[in-house]
């Protein structure tokens, strides 16, 4: 019998790296989102608006070995009230109508894997949080991660379903608007300085590395309820903004103060929090389980990706 696993949001980044990683496991791939655009290739496609409960993409769930709902509203925007109602509700609601969706299922999946963020801890600089000791943190952003994570726990779903959390760091690979592409431009710019004080810590996971782990955890028998998803060496921004400029062989660049990075923001309308909370966050529960990171420094992370030409 062939495994089949429902991936929600699947046009996005992670949708489609995490759809490529199972088609070539040779299993079956359901993909739920709101267009086609944007999917990999040999996937079933199920359409849904993101707001109701229909019979058209929740039967995709019955039969299914694992899901892994990767949904909610790209939270790169200024925070207003109407964005900050839209990045809570797109992940609120979607896990609520989920959870709704094996609840109703015949045969119900064994796993239900749920996006969360490592940015529900605290602004750390003293010591790193990991999955069993770390501190949540306060504001906007955590007050989100808390009510995706209480709306994913309260599900009422099927006691053989087991349920992860997945608190993921920024999730490195070398696609266009992404993270390292819209950083390895500015270096080339030379705009790649460190930013603030450049003390704030950087915690970061290879796209591989993020797919492998999603494949460990619902291989285990009795996962824990959440994971940290992220590299086991974090490290500080004027480390990590050094080895991309040297990765795209520029030897300086220049630093943007928090003045700069908040009429940056303003123009270009998101918010300094992205690059100046400091995230230290450890995945202590999956290397004392055994999982085994491809990428564990963020420099063997950089040599992955395809070479930059000097210009």
């Amino acid at each position: 019998m062939k495994n089949i696993i429902v991936i929600v949001g699947a046009n996005g980044f992670l949708g489609r790296y995490l759809s490529d990683y199972y088609l070539a496991k040779g299993w079956e791939v359901r993909a739920i989102a709101r267009r086609e655009q944007g999917l990999a290739a040999c996937v079933n496609y199920y359409h849904w608006d993101a707001l109701n409960y229909q019979i058209s993409w929740a039967d995709a769930f019955d039969g299914a070995t694992l899901v892994v709902n990767l949904a909610g509203r790209s939270v790169n925007c200024r925070y207003n009230q109407k964005n900050q109602d839209l990045i809570r509700d797109s992940r609120v609601q979607t896990t609520q109508l989920v959870g709704q969706a094996i609840a109703n299922c015949v045969n119900p999946p064994s796993y239900w894997l749920n996006s969360s963020t490592a940015t529900i801890y605290r602004h750390a600089q003293d010591k790193p949080q990991d999955d069993e000791t770390g501190q949540l943190g306060s504001g906007f952003s955590v007050s989100v991660a808390k009510d995706w994570e209480q709306a994913f726990f309260t599900a009422d779903t099927p006691e053989k379903t087991h349920r992860v959390a997945l608190r993921t760091a920024i999730v490195m690979g070398n696609e266009k608007g992404t993270v390292i592409d819209v950083l390895n431009r500015l270096c080339r710019l030379y705009l790649g300085g460190s930013m603030g004080s450049g003390q704030q810590m950087v915690s970061w996971i290879h796209i591989e590395d993020f797919c492998r782990a999603i494949d460990w955890i619902s291989q285990q028998q009795h996962p824990d309820s959440r994971y940290n998803l992220s590299a086991p060496n974090p490290l500080p921004n004027h480390e990590f903004m050094q080895l991309l400029r040297q990765n795209n062989h520029r030897k300086w660049g220049l630093k943007a103060s928090k003045w700069m990075l908040e009429l940056g923001a303003y123009v270009l309308r998101t918010e300094t929090e992205l690059i100046l909370k400091s995230r230290w966050v450890l995945p202590s529960r999956l290397l004392s389980q055994g999982f085994e990171f491809n990428y564990e420094y963020f420099a063997d992370a950089l040599k992955s990706f395809k070479p930059k030409v000097q210009n």
